[in-house]
């Protein structure tokens, strides 16, 4: 279909443009015949109407001979040979309302349609569908534009797409690494313990599953599922690992993407209380800040101790979803100073709960 026929605005805008031209015609069909203005719009608002109409085949003219697929010599040729016999149609149609318009007496002058005024209409005609030819050939050049961002668009989506699903499948199978480690190291010393870790893993991989596949959960589901990680970890380090929760009222219900506090959560038990005798304490704090949530995992660290190999892994995957779901409105903030290591997320606000993005 024509893309001028494609809404009502567009074909009331071409219309519109050619009530112009119509009137540009009278005023010359007036001037070169010195004919009355009120018969030559007789004669001519009923042939610009079949103008317009014929000048849309220049679209199909332009896409089936688009720039540069031939020598402009023979690319020329062809056009001329489309504007030509439009406007030689236009002018035999032009001849044959003349003689109609004749016959009904009263209607127009006698001498209107004569010679001069069907020479001006061939000479008319032949430029306006050259200027509809170049009209149309930037219309055809805008929407492959068009069609060329939208499949970039689209590419660039499947590609972020396909790094937030990358991104996604690190998170299980690097906890699920750490996590067997420890079922190891309590299958001799605490039979008891591995079992119940077992089951508390098999429950927090299962609900990790679930809420992975969406696109945005609430935050309240998200804090589920760190507290049935700190579960799993509470079987293997006790008394050692305790946790305090300050989260502000009604920030429960606000949107986050999934798996995006349980890496924050497992570094500061990894790197952070696993590393200290004594252990500590995990805190986490939740912040409504303007349009801004801002969500703190922090923990005591030994500021003496080496740093283990792979360590900030997971605040790098963090980092890498991040960039890629919400670019410069969400952001990941560490610091480590005077035995404390707190990092920050910082997320859009969005109080949609489980609806998608």
């Amino acid at each position: 279909m024509h893309p001028l026929l494609a809404s009502r605005l567009r074909i009331a805008l071409y219309f519109v443009l050619w009530i112009g031209i119509g009137a540009l015609l009278v005023a010359l069909l007036a001037a070169v015949g010195r004919h009355p203005a009120s018969g030559v719009i007789v004669f001519a608002a009923p042939l610009v109407l079949v103008y317009a109409f014929i000048c849309l085949s220049a679209f199909w003219v332009c896409r089936s001979n688009p720039v540069g697929s031939a020598p402009p010599l023979r690319l020329a040729g062809v056009l001329a040979g489309s504007a030509v016999p439009s406007a030689l149609l236009w002018t035999l149609a032009g001849a044959a309302w003349a003689a109609l318009l004749r016959s009904r007496p009263g209607f127009v002058p006698p001498e209107t349609g004569n010679a001069t005024d069907l020479a001006v209409l061939f000479v008319a005609g032949v430029v306006l569908y050259s200027q509809s030819i170049i009209a149309h050939y930037l219309i055809l050049a805008f929407e492959a534009a068009r069609a060329v961002e939208r499949r970039l668009l689209e590419s660039q989506v499947t590609a972020r797409e396909a790094e937030l699903r990358a991104l996604r499948a690190q998170i299980n199978p690097h906890f699920l690494f750490n996590s067997l480690n420890s079922i190891s190291a309590l299958v001799g010393s605490d039979p008891e313990g591995a079992r119940r870790m077992t089951e508390l893993l098999g429950d927090f991989l299962r609900t990790s599953l679930a809420l992975g596949s969406q696109q945005r959960i609430a935050l309240r589901e998200e804090l589920a599922l760190a507290e049935r990680y700190l579960a799993v970890e509470q079987v293997r380090f006790g008394a050692r690992l305790a946790v305090e929760r300050d989260i502000e009222a009604g920030t429960d219900s606000c949107g986050v993407p999934p798996l995006i506090l349980q890496p924050l959560v497992e570094n500061a038990v990894k790197h952070g209380v696993a590393g200290r005798v004594e252990g500590g304490t995990i805190r986490i704090e939740v912040r409504r800040k303007a349009a801004r949530l801002e969500i703190t995992v922090a923990n005591p660290v030994d500021e003496d101790a080496p740093a283990k190999s792979g360590q900030r892994l997971g605040l790098e995957n963090v980092r890498k979803r991040l960039d890629t779901l919400h670019a410069e409105d969400a952001g990941l903030d560490v610091v480590c100073e005077h035995g404390r290591f707190r990092a920050t997320l910082r997320l859009p606000l969005f109080d949609e709960g489980r609806h998608g993005e």
